[in-house]
């Protein structure tokens, strides 16, 4: 008989997580990333209770090194002997960043914690909190940090539980932008087993893969890079008497990424520009429902400031201006520029320069022609380059490249000199 319960999907919390390359930022800015992925584990805690969560799956990479940090370990246990009072259970397998073979201290868990061991695949029933079964929960561990066994094929449902979530550290039909752990293929999870939920972790995105059963990546709890930009956090998994299932997305991070495009074809002068993404920056700010942001901005489109923005020390001194008119403080939500990237190309009437008499013209013109033609743009691209491909030296750096250049290269000459044409044009 099923009964409707509440719980917790989170994986890849990577407590202790480092964050490098960011020497030049203000301290505050570093003590806020180091602390992050800790402050994502207390969020996750604050909403299970509040939630009236029944328990919680944590699908692999708690810590971020398989020698993992005493800080890191002791505050976890802290946060699961909270629940522990709160009568959520918490279920835990370890992922390729903390296999069990990791250094670790001897600390003893609270009874409400069951980790998965990494000989075989093993379950637990999982309680609502006021002692009904509610479901099985299915999971292996990492022995070592290299798994490359399709560990899913052994998963295997005991037909007496009421609903199956398995917890599995994986990489689902070949990410390629991932390493290729406990591989498995979609269809293989969704045909047959008998599952309801594989609780997901490994990959940093969020995504529902499938639905009844359900496959899901819960994503990381704290974004840690460049590239893992929007709200990370857990999913609230509502199961319902009839094993319907709802998903809820909950933030837990305390520090968020975002990329931002800004065109610059309203801006006239570099004050005006500078103006105009100080109010982006705001509103970024304003955008990220209270999160601290870590921020990266792309200038793009075509403008008069095209000629200017290509020299690396007028984007600098921009970059300089947004960091430092805002200052970064540890009681309150902060925005920091930590990128400025200009590609942006020159304000150029293309109609006109099609029919136009002139050099730029011609250029243009006959730029479209190699476009057009791929043997005349061979042709003509390994005899200007044949000076440098011949080259001793310079052309073994780039031999495969030289046999066939590609069209990106005429794409980004034609842009070049035509905006280093427009630009001399204008201040002449």
């Amino acid at each position: 008989m099923s009964v409707p319960f509440r719980f917790i999907h989170a994986a890849d919390l990577h407590l202790d997580s480092p964050f490098r390359g960011l020497a030049k930022a203000p301290e505050g800015v570093r003590d806020a990333l180091t602390n992050s992925t800790f402050a994502a584990l207390r969020h996750l805690t604050e909403t299970a209770i509040h939630e009236k969560v029944d328990f919680i799956v944590l699908a692999g990479d708690l810590f971020d090194e398989a020698d993992r940090s005493l800080r890191a370990q002791l505050m976890l246990v802290r946060e699961w002997e909270k629940l522990e009072q709160h009568g959520i259970a918490v279920f835990v397998i370890h992922g390729n960043h903390d296999p069990l073979n990791g250094a670790r201290a001897a600390l003893k868990l609270p009874s409400n914690v069951y980790v998965f061991g990494a000989d075989q695949m093993e379950y637990r029933p999982a309680y609502r909190r006021s002692g009904e079964l509610a479901a099985f929960v299915y999971g292996i561990s990492y022995g070592t940090r290299i798994m490359t066994d399709n560990v899913a094929a052994s998963y295997a449902i005991q037909p007496e539980a009421p609903f199956h979530i398995a917890l599995l550290h994986g990489n689902v039909d070949g990410d390629a932008a991932h390493d290729p752990y406990a591989p498995c293929t979609l269809d293989e999870l969704t045909s047959g087993k008998g599952f309801d939920y594989w609780a997901l972790g490994h990959i940093h995105h969020r995504r529902v893969l499938h639905q009844y059963p359900h496959v899901v990546y819960s994503g990381n709890t704290q974004g840690r890079n460049p590239r893992e930009t929007e709200a990370k956090g857990c999913y609230i998994v509502d199961v319902t008497a009839a094993r319907a299932v709802e998903l809820t997305f909950a933030p837990l991070d305390e520090v968020r990424w975002f990329e931002h495009s800004f065109p610059i074809d309203a801006a006239g002068t570099e004050q005006e520009l500078l103006q105009q993404l100080d109010s982006l920056v705001e509103q970024q700010l304003a955008d990220a429902d209270g999160r601290s942001v870590m921020l990266r901005l792309y200038l793009s489109g075509r403008g008069a400031l095209h000629q200017k923005l290509a020299e690396p020390t007028v984007v600098r001194t921009l970059l300089e201006q947004l960091q430092e008119s805002r200052p970064i403080r540890s009681d309150e939500p902060w925005v920091y520029v930590y990128g400025l990237e200009a590609n942006t190309g020159a304000l150029i009437n293309w109609e006109q320069l099609e029919s136009e008499d002139s050099f730029a013209g011609e250029l243009h013109r006959y730029s479209q022609l190699l476009s057009d033609d791929g043997k005349l743009w061979r042709e003509f691209a390994k005899e200007a380059i044949s000076p440098i491909s011949s080259h001793t030296k310079l052309g073994r750096l780039m031999r495969d490249r030289w046999e066939e250049p590609p069209a990106r290269w005429l794409e980004q000459a034609h842009e070049l000199t035509l905006g280093f044409i427009s630009g001399n044009e204008r201040e002449g």
